[in-house]
């Protein structure tokens, strides 16, 4: 797992958070204990990929209450659910408020361990996607108002002769625009271009 990624440790229980950064340690993965979901929240800045494993039931700001905050803070993070056997109705709720996973103490270790890396991998993607997202916005706001018209028709499939048309203007003067879009786009390929929109959800 690349350096940066971290696991988020979030528990009351001090001997339970020892244990738990000794076990993520254990597979090169670096952790980070909060005795409370207000500290990790003073402390966790937006957008650090990894996943955060979170205990239900703690003083002050629950983790439920913890998982709704981070909605908004943090979408792309995923949570893991630590809890009781007497909670499991609560742990379905945080499953279907958005946590990726939740997992009943006492826990197996190579089990709560396989979670913790699938939730980091995921967050390892999300993040690789955003990067890859905010070049391709960068591209296209490069472009001039003429050379986007160009890529919208040509990613909706039309033809150089059908842009000319659709635009009043030569075959020639879109063959220019259109070569100043593929390169401005990095663009290797017509379906390379294509996939690129596709990514932003562009229409």
């Amino acid at each position: 797992m690349p350096p940066d990624a971290t696991v988020f440790v979030v528990d009351d229980d001090e001997a339970v958070r020892r244990f738990l950064c000794g076990l993520i340690g254990s597979v090169g993965l670096r952790a980070e204990a909060y005795a409370s979901a207000q500290d990790f929240l003073e402390a966790y800045q937006s957008g650090r990929p990894g996943c955060l494993l979170l205990d239900i039931r703690m003083p002050g700001m629950s983790g439920l209450e913890l998982q709704r905050e981070l909605v908004e803070r943090a979408p792309d993070l995923p949570v893991i659910i630590l809890t009781g056997h007497g909670n499991v109705q609560v742990a379905v709720h945080a499953m279907k408020a958005g946590a990726v996973d939740f997992i009943e103490k006492p826990f197996n270790n190579e089990l709560l361990l396989d979670r913790i890396q699938k939730a980091v991998a995921k967050s390892l993607r999300a993040d690789s996607n955003r990067v890859r997202q905010d070049e391709i916005s960068d591209r296209i706001r490069r472009l001039t108002a003429r050379e986007h018209q160009v890529l919208d028709l040509v990613v909706a499939g039309q033809t150089n002769k059908g842009i000319a048309r659709h635009l009043d203007i030569s075959e020639r003067t879109v063959e220019i625009h259109r070569a100043k879009v593929m390169e401005k786009m990095c663009a290797k390929s017509l379906a390379d271009l294509v996939k690129m929109v596709a990514t932003l959800n562009i229409d």
